[in-house]
């Protein structure tokens, strides 16, 4: 089916553009969110008449949009989840969940303007992309813990996926390495009142 877009939709098209699309798309999708029109030669003169109150509308979501995405960029959000112990949740992080967790900065996020590839069912850092304008899209991170000791650990650059065993064997070779330099800082203190 032919339709008329009356507004970009990434991956898609333009405003104004025909592009075809397949029957069940258009009428589930882009009919019912008026984002786009039957290309009929009625359809077409329709939009032509509209075509600047259109561009005028999406030019003011979008500035809206900027204003927003500048509360939003940079930001990162802890999302807590119960977890085994080799870091796979139980269960996702949906769309939802981070919309949820963005809208906390004070702008309204739908879960229809994350942008997320995969689902997420690891503990970790993720970075995802938030669209508040078919035209502009904001990157977040998110941190997905399952505690905020967790969380904040993570944040400082901790891998805490894996194998038990291996964590434990690296945190104990990082005790190791501090307690050896505290003890080489004492030994030379120690020396240093020996010698005055």
């Amino acid at each position: 089916m032919d339709v008329i877009l009356l507004e970009r939709i990434g991956k898609l098209g333009n405003m104004g553009e025909v592009v075809k699309v397949k029957d069940g798309y258009a009428r589930n999708f882009l009919f019912p969110q008026h984002k786009a029109l039957r290309a009929t030669e009625a359809n077409r003169a329709k939009f032509e008449r509209d075509r600047a109150v259109l561009e005028a509308k999406s030019e003011e979501r979008r500035k809206a949009a900027m204003g927003d995405s500048g509360k939003l960029e940079g930001k990162s959000f802890v999302i807590l989840r119960q977890a085994g112990e080799s870091g796979q949740l139980y269960g996702s992080v949906s769309t939802r969940d981070i919309a949820e967790a963005a809208s906390t900065a004070g702008i309204p996020v739908s879960r229809n303007h994350v942008l997320l590839d995969t689902p997420i069912k690891t503990i970790g850092l993720y970075t995802v992309q938030i669209a508040l304008h078919p035209e502009l899209s904001v990157p977040v991170t998110l941190n997905v813990a399952r505690s905020q000791d967790e969380a904040d650990a993570q944040a400082r650059g901790e891998v805490l996926t894996g194998p038990v065993s291996e964590r434990a064997e690296a945190l104990a070779a990082a005790e190791e390495l501090f307690e050896s330099e505290a003890q080489a800082e004492a030994e030379a203190a120690v020396t240093e009142q020996e010698e005055k």
